[in-house]
């Protein structure tokens, strides 16, 4: 064995919103990957529509950046719990993390989840308190809580003696001592080539790589990336495909191209050394967890095991009376093919097949993974339906367990008491309160089925001051029943264009979702009603004309503005005898028995 100190491997971890993406932008900034004059996106690394909306990252992305002669190898991981599956088959490529934690907020759920990943691989640790500018900002606090959190995951002494940097991610300064302001990010560049260690090489073996990513290219197909852990790679050369687990054969392909990445580009090379992270193309069926090897000697690499999924949804085809008229892909073949191609490269994603040809049970992450999978395909043309969300229950020993979440919130205190109340109807155990200031943080162990359209209350519990975060903590006995949503839905009474006058009669029963003007159907939902069951209504329903003429009855009608639904808040919504219609161009609610009077008789047959 060897090391390679012309090389650093990192990835930067941290929990959703504490500035990942803002520091590597910086870091490529200041490392003179871009030209003087170049225009820069901001958040450049979230090149995808979706993340640059949300403000989110999505996906783990590799960059590079050279600093005094050294190759650094920068991954960019996403910092929500859903895309776990991401963040932890990526810690296999690097020999090192960057612990980004924000100055105010300190450790989250998230935050604990891929430390914890990271400490059981070995890495060592750089922790960068990150918006040292902030007013609200408690440093010694969050530096306290940081050493608590590493002694609570069972860090060795090396770890806990990690270096602490204090950084503002967006004037790209770190600096060593919190009280004088850092000039640029040298210190933490610095940091990195001193405390990571170069990667361990054995240069002269047969060649071996970890599969660790998968990306799709309509024009070379899969595009997969890895560390070289053995040997050199060339380009054309005939290598063998295997996987630890044996749940195929090994097989054999040739390296038609082979990249490296610079900057945010990948640079066809012709040759690469063990120790460096490569693209490469040309191997039809490779997938996340196989081993690229020299025929004349396979030797399969272990995978981390991707954590398994705890929330399903039911995706089907589109049989509204509207079906077809706004979707390019609608059919079951359609559907079934793109689920398909997204196993491609999402690992934490299962698609299963239904008693229906027109049906697939997919199962992900949570709420949040599967309406990113939603979203994306709507925008490529695909017009489907959706079910509402289930959990994954287990069995073991005659028992039935549940997937359980941590869940955090940081609250004033003068709502402490409606959410306390709230999460307590949803089977919340309280594990640990503390105050700061006139704030609160809760901590709980909630079943995961008990926060399915949750995060809208809470925001309205707290007059939207509340920041709340969950993380999958295991799976515990089932805790009983859970009412999570007390409110009926107003629906459509017949097929038709909403008029002003319907919907001034219907807004008297609760909160419209539509506009005048919008073309309904029987068995929509347009509206949500405040009692705990569905009424029917007639949205299309005019005025009827007459020769009489009365004071005030032509006065202009006044209507509420509607509540506009997104999608997250549509899955948040629904209730289980209730689907989503999702088209490129229109999200509708929609009852799964459209017929007024057969949901009727359904219902009158359940009383009996």
């Amino acid at each position: 064995m060897s090391k390679r100190e012309d090389l650093r491997n990192i990835a930067i971890v941290a929990h959703v919103d504490h500035g990942k993406t803002t520091l590597v932008d910086e870091m490529l900034k200041q490392s003179g990957t871009f030209r003087e004059n170049q225009v820069v996106a901001e958040r450049v690394m979230d090149n995808n529509d979706l993340e640059r909306e949300r403000g989110i990252t999505i996906l783990a992305k590799n960059t590079a950046i050279f600093y005094k002669g050294v190759k650094i190898n920068v991954i960019d991981t996403p910092g929500h719990a859903d895309f776990g599956g991401e963040v932890e088959r990526v810690l296999k490529m690097v020999d090192g993390v960057i612990l980004l934690v924000d100055a105010a907020e300190g450790p989250m759920p998230q935050t604990r989840f891929v430390l914890q990943k990271s400490l059981k691989m070995g890495h060592k640790v750089i922790v960068a308190i990150n918006k040292i500018d902030r007013p609200d900002r408690r440093i010694d606090e969050v530096v306290d809580e940081i050493l608590d959190l590493l002694i609570s995951l069972d860090a060795t002494d090396e770890q806990l003696d990690s270096p602490v940097l204090f950084c503002s991610g967006r004037d790209g300064t770190a600096s060593l001592s919190q009280d004088e302001p850092g000039q640029n990010l040298v210190p933490l560049l610095d940091a990195i080539l001193e405390h990571i260690d170069p990667p361990d090489i054995t240069e002269d073996g047969p060649t071996q790589m970890l599969v660790s990513s998968i990306d799709y290219n309509e024009y070379v197909g899969r595009v997969c990336i890895g560390k070289i852990e053995r040997g050199t790679m060339v380009k054309n050369q005939e290598v063998r495909i295997c996987e630890y687990h044996d749940s195929h054969p090994p097989y054999s392909a040739k390296i038609v191209n082979l990249y490296q990445i610079q900057g945010l580009e990948r640079v066809p090379v012709d040759s690469a050394r063990a120790g460096d992270i490569v693209c490469l193309s040309g191997v039809a069926d490779i997938t996340i967890g196989d081993t690229v090897c020299s025929p004349e000697c396979v030797e399969p690499l272990p995978f981390v095991k991707i954590s398994e999924p705890t929330v399903e949804m039911t995706f089907s085809v589109n049989n509204s009376p509207f079906a077809g008229k706004e979707g390019k892909f609608v059919t079951s073949r359609h559907l079934r093919d793109r689920l398909e191609r997204e196993l491609l490269k999402d690992v934490s994603l299962r698609v299963y097949d239904t008693d229906s040809a027109d049906s697939f049970r997919v199962a992900g992450r949570g709420e949040m993974h599967l309406s990113i999978l939603i979203e994306t395909m709507r925008r490529e043309g695909y017009e489907f339906m959706v079910g509402a969300p289930k959990v994954l229950y287990k069995e073991e020993n005659g028992k039935k367990l549940e997937p359980v979440e941590r869940f955090v919130c940081d609250v004033p205190s003068d709502y402490m008491g409606a959410v306390m109340e709230k999460l307590g109807a949803r089977r919340g155990e309280l594990v640990q309160m503390t105050q700061s200031g006139d704030r609160m943080r809760l901590e709980y162990l909630v079943p995961a089925r008990g926060l399915f359209g949750y995060k809208n209350e809470f925001l309205t519990d707290t007059r939207g001051q509340g920041v709340m975060s969950t993380v999958f903590d295991g799976y515990a006995p089932y805790k009983g029943d859970i009412v999570s949503r007390a409110t009926g839905s107003l629906v459509a009474f017949e097929t038709g264009e909403a008029v002003t006058y319907g919907l001034f009669n219907a807004q008297e029963r609760g909160v419209m979702f539509i506009t005048p003007g919008t073309q309904v159907y029987e068995g929509m939902i347009v509206g949500v009603s405040p009692k705990a069951e569905d009424i029917n209504v007639n949205v299309c329903k005019k005025k009827h004309v007459t020769n009489m003429r009365a004071s005030g009855s032509d006065e202009a009608l006044r209507l509420v503005p509607p509540r506009i639904m997104s999608l997250d808040a549509c899955i948040e919504f629904i209730a289980d005898d209730e689907l989503i219609e999702v088209t490129p161009k229109s999200l509708r609610l929609r009852k799964v028995i459209l017929s007024n009077s057969q949901r009727a008789k359904v219902k009158f047959g359940k009383k009996d």
